[in-house]
């Protein structure tokens, strides 16, 4: 073999070096990540990581719930944390239940639910015409449908009343606190996925105030938050008619908020063990 330029990026350990000197703290993953691509397009993915892109970008995918979600530049990419929403929508989802991925990015969330739980009927909604091209590439899979507009606007009127799960993962960073997230999401990811408003939560009051019109008598509401801003967030929840909940992962890292809408009086056991 050939030495010169592209062997010294090829060598594991320069590679490690090159990440570590650009600042990133899991040089060592990142770099055996970054191995398993294509040797002739090595050097200008790492260029690229080096240059500050995120590295799912850079991949372009994300590990998310044991899968590998698509994630194009100018896409939010799916943090792990949000893992303990999923798996709290997981608990709650019965087989062949309408589920609700609103704010949808990347369509991981979506994703790893139908995955998960055999037959469900998934819609997803994104603002953000990039994050619906993205996310229909990656619900494709499991037959969801990805609706591009804002929140509920974005769907059909017969999925009114049918939502047995609704998942949002809206954007809930403090206006003023946008400018001190890392470079990687600042540059790279979209205003709109991050930014939630003066207190963080403007779009989760958007989608407390509607989600009793879209979920199906004792639907759930699953919205991830800030530790701290929990007790509003859940005020909100019960103040529009949802009987509200904070659940938090057992670790530590992410917290929810749930609400349940409102059974319909007595109700039989359904065909999908609801």
């Amino acid at each position: 073999m050939t030495t010169g330029p592209l062997d010294d990026v090829l060598d594991e350990a320069a590679l490690v070096r090159r990440l570590r000197a650009a600042g990133c703290v899991f040089a060592e993953d990142e770099a055996r990540l970054l191995l398993e691509a294509d040797p002739a397009e090595l050097p200008a993915l790492l260029a690229r990581r080096v240059a500050g892109e995120p590295l799912e970008v850079v991949l372009g995918w994300a590990e998310f719930c044991g899968l590998r979600v698509p994630v194009d530049a100018g896409v939010f990419v799916p943090r792990r944390r949000t893992e303990f929403l999923v798996a709290c929508a997981v608990g709650t989802t019965a087989p062949a239940a309408v589920v609700l991925d609103l704010c949808c990015g990347s369509g991981a969330l979506g994703l790893a639910v139908a995955t998960a739980v055999a037959g469900v009927r998934l819609h997803a909604v994104d603002v953000d015409a990039a994050a619906v091209a993205c996310a229909r590439r990656a619900v494709a899979p499991v037959g969801g449908t990805v609706h591009h507009g804002d929140l509920f606007a974005a769907l059909p009127d017969d999925l009114r009343g049918r939502v047995d799960v609704l998942l949002a993962n809206v954007p809930y960073v403090p206006h003023a606190a946008v400018a001190l997230l890392p470079p990687e999401a600042r540059l790279h990811e979209p205003r709109t996925a991050l930014d939630g408003g003066p207190d963080g939560l403007d779009v989760a009051r958007r989608v407390a105030a509607e989600a009793g019109e879209w979920l199906a008598p004792g639907g759930r509401l699953f919205v991830e938050v800030d530790e701290e801003q929990a007790p509003v967030a859940a005020a909100v929840f019960a103040a529009a008619g949802l009987r509200a909940d904070v659940l938090t992962a057992p670790e530590g890292g992410a917290t929810v908020v749930r609400g349940v809408s409102p059974a319909a009086g007595p109700r039989t056991r359904s065909p999908r063990g609801r």
